[in-house]
Order: C-alpha cells, then structure tokens, then sequence
C-alpha cells in the first residue's frame, strides 16, 4: 500500500506545476493587455480622450472688442465706446479650499505661490477699492453667479486677473456714449441693447464699427480651481474701424437750432435743412428738427429718429423750375432772355394752370418766369419739350434716384413713367406737382448747377480709420456731366436774377451774390385719403455766386397760417451766412447779375 501511495505522489506533482504555469500565463496576458491598453490610451491616445480631457478642463472668456468711433470731419467725437468689465463669482468655488496656488515672477522667475483664501480676498478688495468683510460676503454662498463688481476700466480688470483667486471671473462689456447728445443724433442712430445698430449709420456701418471679439482661455481642475501651470492662451480682440463723416458738428448744431426755433414759431410738424459743398458733394449739415440724443433715443416718437432729408419725399413745388428751365436752355428751345406773352390763365389740352398772383397778360422773360415762380409761363416753356426730354430731364437731375449716402430708408422719390402720365401730369411736373423727392435729391439738382453742371455723388462718409490709424478715404461715384458748362452759367444767371430782380430778395446776403428758389406745394393728408392737409414750403440757394461755394435749402412741413405770410428766408439766409463764415469765403467781387424779368 505504501508502495502504491508513493506513487500516485509521484503522479500529482506535474498537474500541479501545469496549474501554476497556466495561472502565470493568464495572469502575464492580462497585465499586457492591461498595459496594452494603458499604453494605447496614454501614450498613442488613439480616441483623443486625453485631448477630449483638456478640452473638458479648458474655460473661455470672451474679449470685447471695442467698436469704432463717430467722428465729424474735424474729428470731433459723436459716438464713442468705452471697455468695461464686471467682476463674476462661483461662490460654490470660491468657498471649496482655504488655500490656492499661482504663479508669480519672482527674481524673474516664474513660480508657484501658495495663497490663502483670506489673502486673496484682501487683494481683491484693495483692487476693486471695497470693504473686505462686505466682499468676503459677497464672494460666500451657493450661488454659481454673482456679480461683485461692475463697469471696470480695462487697466483694473487686468489686475483683477493676476490675482488668479478660484471662482473670480472677468466678464467684458461695452458701454457706447455720445458726448454730443442730439446733434447730428439721427445721422448717427444709436444701439439696441448696447451691442447691434439700430439706426442710423449705427445701423448701416455696424460690421465695420463692431469689430472682431478676442478670447481667453485658460485651465480649470477637476475641483473647479484654475491650474496655475496650466493652458492660458489670449486672442486679442480686434477693435472696430472709426467713420469719419464730411458733417461739421457746430455748423450741425447751429442748423439745427435755426430750423429748430422756424418749425416752433410756425407750429409746422417738421422742419429740414441740408447744407453741402458745391466741388466736394460734402455733406456740411443735415439738420432735423426734434432730433434724438442717442443716449435717450426714446424720448422722442419713433417718427422723429430718422433723417427726413433722406427718407421723406413729398412734392419739390416751384424749386423744380430749375430742371425745366436748364432742360430749355440745353435742348436749345429757349433762352434766359427769350420772351413769352403770358396771360392771367393758361389752357392747354384742356388743362387750365395759373399763378399764386393775380397778373394780365404780360411780356416775360424766361428769367422772370423762374424769378416771379410763374406755372403758366413755366408750362409755355416745358411744352418745348417733349413729354420724354421732361422725363428723362428729371432723371438725369437725379430724381427718381436715391442718394445712397449710406444712411437706413432713403427714398428715391416717385416719378412716374411718361408713358403713365395723365393729361395735367404731363405739364405738373414741369413745377414740380405729380413728382416727389427728397431735400437731398433737390440738393443734389442744384449741386449740379453751381458745379458748371458736373453733378457729385452726395457725401457724408469721408473715411474709414483703422485701428492702427490707416486712413481709407471712401470714393464718390464718378461726376456726371448733366448740362454744358454754358447752360449751368445761364442758369445760375437766372438763379441770381431772382434774388436781385425777382421776388427772392429775401435770401440776399450782404456782401456776397446769391442766387436762390423757393418752393410750394400741397401736402397730401397722412391718411391717404383725398384732400390735402397743408403745404410745404423751402428756398433753396447758393452763394457766392461768383464761384459757388456751398448750396443750403431750407424745408418746412405743413407750417400753420396763410401759406402767403410764411418765409423760410431768413432761415436761409442765417445758415448760408454761418457756413459761409465758417469756412472764410471771401466777400464776393463782382457785380451780380441783373436779368431783365419783363420783356422790353
């Protein structure tokens, strides 16, 4: 039995030295896979999860960029912005630790830096300029945001953030302001919400104001405290471009008080008025009554914050007599002295058209039909002409064409087809009824006059300025010869004949010639219905007239009273007396013209 016991000893041994290899085995394949694995995700990372980590730890804050600046062309401010920023706590992770750690430069090193909490509270107070214990109360509680600061100037958030205290975050706001409250305030529009463009040029430059925001960020742990040593990465942002405008902002003011003080006088619902360089297209002024101060937009009706130069048209009136006569004169069917026998009424295809006085039948001249504002001698005139030269006339004058000066909802007028014309239409146009148009398309008309007939593309976006001070002037359209140089001569003779032999004597100006036109016209009744419900009135000139420097026109909305009793005259000639003051013209040297108004 012995013997037999021995040998099933002998029998076992070799199975279990079998077992033993095997489990090693086993237990040196899992540990490859193990470190397999462990090598894959650590050192090749195949699934990006380590940088799926860093992505997870890694917070941003976004940098404001500061939006461009409004400037007037002397560069005086209109519009501005300035940088802020407001000072944010996670109080739940601002409370988690007593201690934290940053990096500082220390002998030019940098190095860790162990900081107790109670530390970074008193620096952070000594910063934001606040009673410790009021912001330890701030900076505690459970709330994940809360605002401990606010509007802080670029230079102290900065500081704010060196402390690197656990739970503090900057965040950047801008803040627009515009010094000169309601002047040019239309024109300059203001912001919705402080960030996007609202109207204005606000509105229509907003992607060049705004600019390009910037981004910080930085490396956040798993306990919600930033990692000293970890990632901090800045973009800066890429601050807005400036607009530089033609306007002068106290010729701007001035307008505005003039047209201002005309439209309370005459209780009219509004009042305009545009002043603009003859050889630049330069806008000057583009003054609105009741304008808004961009900082408090809604004091003023929604109405009232456009820019009606640009957005209202409505019926030119006489000032339309211009066009007529400049297209006599270059079709070659009359000329300034040419003379017409006109009687107290005039019919024609059975329309009857007069005057806004009581006449017999007179000898005139072609200047004192414009000079006198005569419909019926203005109609004998326009019948030269065909019913397209009248259309394509007023187009090459502009109407019909808005200005694209770069401001929300200008209007390019109503002119109707000729083709559409009715019997009265036809001749109505001619003085400037069955026709409408903005101020600025009868300025840009003018413009055209005084300039020996070249016509300008209106301005009032001189440039773009770069951040780094680049300047990019912005360029007109090309200049249009609209009449011969002799024809804008001829005109402009009749222009200041109405002025001195006319019935304008009101826009004269001493020292200086001038040439002018007035105009009036029914206003249609705002419900749409028949009927009119007052009437426009303006003057129009330009001075001086021996080298034409600058056109004003004056504009006013439904005045109260006789329509015969009211001048915009001196109006007028206020604003051409200050623009011309302003820019040192020099009195004028010749003698004026003198048209004959009656025939000899």
């Amino acid at each position: 039995m012995a013997k037999n016991s021995g040998k099933a000893s002998k029998a076992k041994a070799p199975s279990a030295t079998r077992r033993l290899r095997w489990g090693l085995g086993i237990m040196l394949t899992l540990l490859l896979v193990v470190g397999g694995k462990l090598f894959m995700v650590q050192g090749l990372d195949v699934g990006g999860m380590a940088e799926a980590a860093l992505n997870n730890r890694l917070t941003p804050i976004v940098l404001p960029a500061e939006r461009g600046s409004i400037l007037d062309s002397s560069g005086t401010v209109l519009a501005s912005s300035v940088i802020r920023y407001n000072v944010v706590v996670d109080q739940t992770v601002n409370t988690k630790t007593d201690t934290f750690r940053r990096l500082e430069t220390i002998d030019g090193k940098e190095e860790l830096v162990k900081v107790t909490r109670d530390q970074g509270i008193s620096e952070l107070a000594g910063v934001l300029g606040m009673d410790r214990d009021a912001l330890r109360q701030a900076l505690t509680g459970t709330q994940r945001y809360y605002i401990v600061a606010k509007d802080l100037k670029p230079d102290v958030e900065d500081r704010v953030s060196k402390l690197q205290i656990p739970g503090i975050v900057t965040e950047g706001t801008s803040k627009r302001v515009y010094p000169n409250g309601s002047v040019a305030g239309g024109i300059v529009g203001f912001l919705k919400d402080g960030t996007t463009g609202q109207a204005g040029l606000e509105q229509t430059q907003d992607e060049i104001l705004k600019g390009t925001p910037g981004k910080r960020v930085f490396e956040i742990g798993a306990d919600g405290l930033r990692i000293p040593v970890g990632v901090d990465e800045l973009t800066p942002a890429i601050n807005g471009k400036d607009i530089k405008l033609t306007l002068n902002s106290d010729l701007q003011y001035f307008s505005q008080q003039a047209i201002q003080s005309q439209k309370d006088k005459l209780g009219a619902e509004w009042g305009v008025i545009v002043v603009s360089d003859v050889k630049t297209g330069n806008i000057i002024a583009m003054a609105d009554t009741d304008a808004p101060d961009p900082n408090d937009p809604g004091k003023v009706p929604a109405e009232d914050r456009g820019v009606r130069a640009v957005t209202a048209s409505y019926e030119p009136g006489s000032v339309e007599k211009m066009i007529t006569a400049a297209a006599a004169i270059q079709e070659g069917k009359s000329s300034p002295l040419d003379t017409f026998t006109i009687p107290p009424t005039y019919t024609v295809d059975g329309q009857t058209f007069s005057d806004a006085f009581e006449h017999g039948t007179e000898q005139r001249t072609l200047a004192g039909i414009v000079g006198y504002s005569m419909n019926t001698g203005t109609v004998m005139v326009g019948q030269r002409l065909s019913k397209d030269q009248r259309y394509n006339w007023l187009r090459k004058f502009g109407i019909g064409e808005a200005p694209d000066i770069g401001l929300p909802a200008e209007s390019k007028g109503i002119l109707t087809p000729a083709d559409q014309w009715d019997g009265r239409q036809q001749y109505t146009v001619l003085f400037g009824q069955g026709v409408a148009q903005s101020t600025l398309q009868t300025v840009r008309a003018y413009q055209s006059i005084a300039n020996d007939g070249v016509m300008l593309q209106p301005r009032l976006i001189d440039s773009y300025i770069s951040p780094d001070g680049t300047e990019e002037k912005v360029p007109a359209k090309d200049p249009q010869q609209v009449v011969s140089k002799e024809t804008a001569k001829q005109v402009r003779d009749i222009l200041e004949s109405a002025v001195t032999e006319g019935e304008i004597k009101e826009a004269a100006i001493d020292g200086y010639r001038v040439g002018a036109k007035t105009g009036t016209s029914e206003s249609p009744c705002d419900d749409g219905k028949s009927g009119f419900c007052g009437y426009t009135a303006s003057i129009i000139g330009m001075a001086p007239m021996d080298d034409p420097r600058f056109i004003v026109e004056v504009v006013l909305q439904r005045p109260k009273g006789s329509i015969y009793g009211i001048t915009n005259g001196p109006v007028f000639r206020s604003v051409m007396s200050q623009t011309l003051r302003t820019f040192n013209v020099q009195p004028s040297t010749g003698e004026p013209a003198r048209l004959p108004q009656y025939a000899k």
